[in-house]
């Protein structure tokens, strides 16, 4: 904390919550003098340096909200400062999201005051929307920690479909969610994975093609020019009859990225229902194998690193978890006797 975040955060709503229930919210109660050298400048610009805590978009919704005063006075995100004003914050940094907390058996690698880092099982929703309103992880993450109802999306900075398995971030205060988003952002959190493709690579590489949606099936993205820059380098970490296990490192953070980038060179994830990948198996492969490719029910695809800078201490963190069990059994199976035709 810089020496100009003396903000104190204060109590809950007029009935005290009980020990099962999420707080409302938190209070903020903040007062600032400008300096002259910030004449000129706009003041959500200003505060936003200052108050390096809180995202500019929740400074700027204090501001439209009336919660900022200058020198007694509310005013315009936009307004320019003159220099030595007074500035008194009194605002709400109200919860979120109106969800339940769910008791949920969380696979924790890693806790501490600002992180939490979980190992997702394929098959769990991570945030609730139509048709998954309940029994996601976001849900299991409020009955663990009630507080997280305060930041944006619970403290979720990134996510994973629903069946990919493996590691996944959540901010558990102000501070840490505005530094993982700055990191995001930056590109500076590793994340590693691997996913068995359809079909044999000689070599690695790297795809860098723009993802966007889909211009026909809505409910996929494709590789188009109207899409955002998308970037991953994937190596082969392994080769089975008609198969390749890749390890890959996303550059960037697009929706369905690894999944779009693979298929678009023609190697799609074993299991993969959207892009191609289900009911497909290589040539080579005996019966037996064949079929348990074919019957794989997700696409195969694991979050197995993670490597990101702490938001409090700065020190560089990196977590890896094994292959989740269902892939692991797949593999067995593809290097096994009963492997090859």
């Amino acid at each position: 904390m810089s020496d100009t975040e003396q903000f104190e955060v204060g109590g809950q709503d007029a009935d005290p919550p009980q020990a099962s229930a999420r707080p409302a919210g938190q209070r903020i109660e903040q007062r600032l003098d400008i300096d002259p050298a910030d004449a000129g400048r706009r003041l959500d610009q200003v505060l936003a340096r200052l108050l390096p805590t809180f995202s500019r978009a929740c400074i700027q919704d204090w501001i439209d909200a009336g919660m900022v005063r200058v020198d007694g006075r509310a005013t315009k995100r936009r307004a320019k400062l003159a220099g030595g004003e007074q500035v008194h914050i009194r605002a709400w940094l109200a919860a979120q999201d109106d969800h339940d907390p769910e008791p949920m058996d969380l696979a924790i690698v890693h806790e501490d005051a600002h992180l939490l880092v979980i190992d997702k099982p394929a098959g769990l929703v991570v945030h609730p929307a139509a048709g998954n309103w309940h029994g996601t992880l976001l849900n299991g993450l409020l009955h663990h920690e009630p507080a997280l109802a305060t930041l944006p999306r619970c403290g979720i900075v990134h996510r994973l479909d629903k069946d990919t398995s493996g590691l996944l971030v959540v901010a558990k205060t102000p501070v840490a969610h505005k530094s993982l988003v700055e990191q995001l952002r930056a590109r500076t959190i590793h994340r590693e994975y691997r996913a068995l493709v359809v079909g044999v690579l000689s070599a690695g590489g790297r795809v860098d093609a723009p993802v966007g949606r889909h211009p026909v099936r809505r409910t996929a993205m494709a590789v188009t020019a109207a899409g955002k820059p998308a970037v991953t380098d994937y190596r082969v970490a392994a080769r089975y009859p008609g198969h390749t296990l890749l390890a890959l490192r996303l550059q960037t953070g697009r929706t369905h990225q690894i999944r779009v980038h693979m298929a678009h060179l023609g190697y799609p994830l074993v299991g993969d229902p959207l892009y191609g990948g289900a009911r497909s198996a290589g040539a080579g492969l005996a019966a037996a194998a064949a079929t348990a490719v074919r019957r794989f029910p997700r696409q195969a695809l694991h979050a197995m690193r993670l490597g990101l800078e702490h938001p409090e201490s700065g020190a560089p963190m990196q977590w890896q978890v094994p292959m989740a069990p269902d892939l692991e059994a797949l593999l067995a199976t593809l290097e096994g006797p009963h492997g090859c035709a």
